[in-house]
C-alpha cells in the first residue's frame, strides 16, 4: 500500500546540500510519506550521502546520464501511486510540520491541485555542519508562490524581501515553486500528456511555470499556506544570470519561448503584444551580442516546436478556465482570496 504523499528528488551533484535536506525529513511531524531519489549522474560525494541513508528511502535510482529535472521526476511520479507528491530540491530544508500542515489543508480544499508554503532564503553552509534553521527577525523571503507580468515573466511572488507579515494570508497564487511544489496526484493525471507530467522537452528550468499554467487552464488552483515553512538556498535569480553555468542560460532562454508556444492564447497575447514583444526582443538581443552560449536554444526550440503545438492543440480542446479569468492573472495579479476551511 503506497503512503500519502511520495517525496520525489532529483539529485545532481547535490553533496553540499543533500545531508540537510533529508534530516529534514526525518524530523517531519507528519510520517505517512515515502522518499523516491533519482540521482542524475553526479560525480561529487552525493552517492555516499544517498547511501548512507538508504534505510529511510523507499526508491534510489542512480542514472548513467544527466536525464534532467523533468524527465527524473517523471520516472518517480510514473512509478509511485501516492495521493499527494512533494517535489523538493536536495537544497531545501522543511520544518518539522511541513507536510503535516500541507496535506491537512489540501485535504481541506478540493479545488486546490497543487499547494505551496512560505520558502525562506537560505545561506551556504558546510556539508554536516548545518544547524536546523529557525524562523527569526528579518528573515529574506525566497518564494511564496509564482506570479507573472504583462510582458510574461514570471517571478516568485516576495523574492527578496524581508518578511513583514505581508504574505501572512492562506490565498490563492498563480503556482507553487519548483523547489518544494506540493501536488494532489489527481492533478497530475488530469494534465499529464503521455507519460510526462513535466515537459521533457523543458529539461529543467521554467518547467514548474509550464505545470502551473496547464493546470490553471484545467481549473485547478494553488494554495498558499504561509504556515508551511522552508528553507530554501536558490541559486537561479535573474541578477546572477552572468555567473550561472552557460547550460542553465541557455535552457532558461529557450524555455522562455516554449512555455508561451504551449500555453498562451491568442488574446492575452495580443493585449499584451508590446510589453511582450519589447522583452523579446531585449533577451534576444542579449544573447546575439553578448551570450552566444545560449544560441543552441533556437534549434532546439525548433526540435521541439511540433510537439509543442500538439500539446497545445490537446490542451485547447479540454481546458475549462475562460481565457479571460486566465489573462487576470497573466497581466501581473499576485493572488486571490481562498475559501475559509
Amino acid at each position: 500500500m503506497s503512503a500519502g504523499v511520495a517525496v520525489s528528488i532529483v539529485t545532481y551533484n547535490s553533496a553540499q546540500h543533500l545531508h540537510a535536506c533529508l534530516q529534514s525529513l526525518k524530523t517531519q511531524s507528519y510520517g505517512d510519506f515515502d522518499i523516491y531519489i533519482f540521482d542524475n549522474a553526479s560525480s561529487d560525494a552525493t552517492a555516499g550521502i544517498i547511501e548512507e541513508s538508504r534505510p529511510m528511502l523507499q526508491s534510489v535510482h542512480y542514472s548513467a546520464e544527466n536525464l534532467g529535472f523533468c524527465a527524473a521526476h517523471n520516472r518517480i511520479l510514473g512509478s509511485s501511486s501516492s495521493k499527494y507528491v512533494l517535489v523538493l530540491n536536495p537544497d531545501v530544508v522543511l520544518d518539522s510540520r511541513f507536510l503535516e500542515i500541507l496535506t491537512r489543508e489540501m485535504d481541506r480544499d478540493p479545488a486546490a491541485g497543487s499547494a505551496t508554503g512560505k520558502l525562506y532564503r537560505r545561506r551556504r553552509t558546510s556539508p554536516g555542519t548545518e544547524a536546523p534553521p529557525r524562523v527569526s527577525g528579518r528573515m529574506e523571503l525566497d518564494s511564496t508562490g509564482i506570479f507573472f507580468t504583462r510582458c510574461q515573466r514570471h517571478f516568485d511572488r516576495g523574492s527578496g524581501e524581508i518578511d513583514a507579515g505581508q504574505y501572512n494570508r492562506r490565498e490563492y497564487v498563480f503556482g507553487a515553486s519548483g523547489a518544494a511544489a506540493f501536488y494532489r496526484r489527481g492533478m497530475l493525471e488530469d494534465i499529464r500528456s503521455g507519460k510526462e507530467f513535466f515537459d521533457e522537452s523543458f529539461f529543467a528550468y521554467r518547467e514548474d511555470a509550464d505545470l502551473a499554467w496547464r493546470a490553471r487552464w484545467m481549473g485547478w488552483e494553488c494554495l498558499y499556506v504561509p504556515g508551511a515553512i522552508a528553507f530554501h538556498e536558490r541559486r537561479v535569480l535573474p541578477e546572477r544570470r552572468s555567473s550561472l553555468p552557460p547550460a542553465i542560460n541557455m535552457h532558461s532562454f529557450k524555455n522562455r519561448f516554449l512555455l508561451r508556444i504551449k500555453n498562451m492564447d491568442a488574446g492575452t497575447y495580443a493585449r499584451n503584444f508590446i510589453p511582450i514583444t519589447f522583452r523579446d526582443a531585449a533577451a534576444c538581443g542579449y544573447v546575439l551580442l553578448r551570450e552566444w552560449s545560449s544560441i543552441p536554444a533556437l534549434p532546439r526550440l525548433v526540435r521541439a516546436l511540433s510537439k509543442a503545438l500538439a500539446q497545445r492543440r490537446a490542451l485547447e480542446k479540454k481546458r475549462r478556465t475562460p481565457p479571460q479569468e486566465m489573462r487576470r492573472w497573466l497581466s501581473g495579479l499576485k493572488s486571490k482570496p481562498a475559501p475559509e476551511t
